[in-house]
């Protein structure tokens, strides 16, 4: 169960990682801005790079398993649904 958490918590890093990463790069390219619009266009550029990074390495991954490694661990969390007793609806 731990290792489960482990790996779910790898696979949500990266992506975050790597987004930080690619909008750092992008605020290298010379573009200035006021304070403000760069805050929040830094903001906006870190969410959009992580969404767009994990959708890709995601649908790469069910075409090519192995290309898990992009999101840090090639292995998926498996987690289990919780038994319940015959009472309980």
């Amino acid at each position: 169960m731990f290792n489960d958490f482990l790996i779910s918590v790898i696979r949500t890093a990266v992506p975050a990682a790597v987004g930080a990463v690619l909008a750092w790069l992008a605020s290298k390219t010379g573009v200035i801005l006021d304070a403000d619009s760069s805050a929040a266009l830094t903001a906006s550029a870190v969410a959009v790079a992580v969404a767009v990074y994990y959708a890709l390495a995601r649908a790469l991954e069910t075409r090519w398993p192995w290309l898990g490694v992009l999101l840090g661990r090639r292995a998926k969390p498996v987690y289990e649904v919780p038994r319940t007793s015959k009472g309980e609806a």
